[in-house]
């Protein structure tokens, strides 16, 4: 007799990427290692296996249920494969046996592409560290024992913590005015253009420090006065920019779920805001961090998402009417942002395993509308700061690395050879 695979609801963000989602919006994201030594692809293999094991919320394939999809156990082999496509594609189940994440390599470099739907960024990081380790340690079984396993402590908790912590009575949040979408020729062939800005983190803290800013305010008041210059002036823009910013909101509530549980924060430009003056975006930047990343703030964000999806006439709509009706209101709401910046933060490494870590990366998928998406993490001395871009020009990223040079801030530029660009 077969066994029974389990099943599980999606949580109360996952529940859209699926409807929303196709092969031109993949809601797919890349996080990856580059090691100090080149990848063996059987070795990766044995760690992914291993890893999956500590962290079996990971081994599931997404099917179609008569209101919303679901998670169910997958019990086939995970494919592990040289890097061959751009970063942040669809994943295609009949390709990828139904897995929601693909595992590549490339030269000394390990990427791990996740489906929005399994789980967020920081989650994300959570499963790629663990693939990392593991790796680490079949690979240099002389310096490691099992014990140093078996101690790390992971969560597999998938609850929705959405549902947990929602606030019923909250009012709604507004929505604003629709934003200055990027404008340009498009790549061809459906490429995707990737930008790595290596920053000298403690420069960063010293400069952020003295502006009276957090790091990630500093770089998204440069990230705006990078697309005012470049390319909002270049095409008369009238509506604002506006930057959408993921929060981990598990800063804000008591979670331990490996599931979504994030919520975002939008930076949108005033008619008055002097964008000639970098100062200025910065005091604007900062109130508007100071005004919106508050626990209420965050909460009114996330109780209207969560009382939308909760909503008795949505749920009683049969998918595939869902499907027709979502995707239309996706489209336009991603109307309300110029781009998205999302900063993980400092990925932490047990001190015995930093020495074979040379760096991390992120990448967000870009698209129709978002034509260009940020990403950043910092690991030791180092801030990888990415865009990702559907544009063939790169003014945006040169902007933006002149303005850090400007301020007497170190960088080095990479990128994946779609771009010329090289600062």
């Amino acid at each position: 007799m077969a066994k029974e695979n389990n099943w599980r609801r999606l949580d109360n963000s996952a529940k859209i990427f699926p409807i929303a989602s196709s092969k031109k919006y993949s809601s797919v994201f890349r996080l990856s290692a580059v090691l100090k030594e080149k990848i063996a692809p059987n070795i990766l293999k044995k760690a992914v296996n291993l890893a999956l094991k500590n962290l079996s919320s990971f081994k599931v394939k997404l099917k179609k249920g008569f209101f919303w999809y679901y998670f169910e156990d997958n019990n086939k082999e995970v494919i592990i494969e040289k890097e061959k496509d751009y970063p942040c594609k669809y994943i295609d189940p009949n390709t990828n046996n139904d897995y929601l994440f693909k595992v590549t390599y490339w030269e000394n470099k390990i990427n791990l592409d996740i489906f929005h739907s399994l789980t967020d960024g920081n989650s994300g990081i959570i499963f790629l560290r663990e693939i990392v380790y593991t790796y680490i340690e079949l690979a240099h079984k002389e310096d490691f024992n099992q014990k140093l396993r078996t101690e790390r402590k992971i969560s597999n908790n998938t609850e929705d913590d959405y549902l947990k912590n929602y606030d019923k009575k909250s009012k709604n949040s507004k929505g604003g005015k629709k934003a200055y979408r990027l404008k340009g020729k498009i790549l061809p062939l459906a490429a995707i253009g990737v930008i790595h800005v290596n920053i000298d983190l403690d420069e960063l803290k010293n400069r952020s420090k003295e502006k009276n800013v957090t790091i990630t305010q500093y770089l998204t008041s440069v990230l705006i006065h990078a697309i005012y210059n470049s390319n909002y002036k270049k095409y008369n823009g009238k509506k604002p920019i506006k930057i959408c910013i993921p929060v981990d909101l598990k800063k804000y509530f008591k979670s331990e779920t490996i599931s979504n549980f994030f919520s975002y924060i939008s930076v949108q430009t005033e008619e008055n805001l002097n964008l000639d003056s970098f100062e200025e975006i910065l005091k604007f930047v900062k109130k508007e961090f100071d005004r919106k990343l508050t626990k209420e703030e965050i909460s009114k964000t996330m109780s209207t998402n969560v009382k939308l999806g909760n909503n008795i006439f949505i749920k009683s709509i049969p998918l595939f009417l869902k499907l027709i009706i979502v995707k239309l209101s996706y489209i336009e709401i991603r109307k309300y942002t110029t781009t998205t910046f999302s900063n993980v933060g400092r990925i932490g490494i047990i001190g015995e395993y930093q020495k074979y870590i040379d760096k991390f990366m992120m990448l967000i998928a870009p698209e129709s509308v978002e034509k260009i998406k940020c990403s950043a993490c910092s690991f030791e001395n180092k801030l990888n700061f990415t865009f990702t871009s559907t544009l063939e020009g790169t003014e945006v990223e040169e902007e933006f690395c002149k303005k850090l040079k400007e301020e007497e801030i170190n960088i080095s530029v990479e990128g994946n050879g779609v771009h010329d660009f090289i600062s």
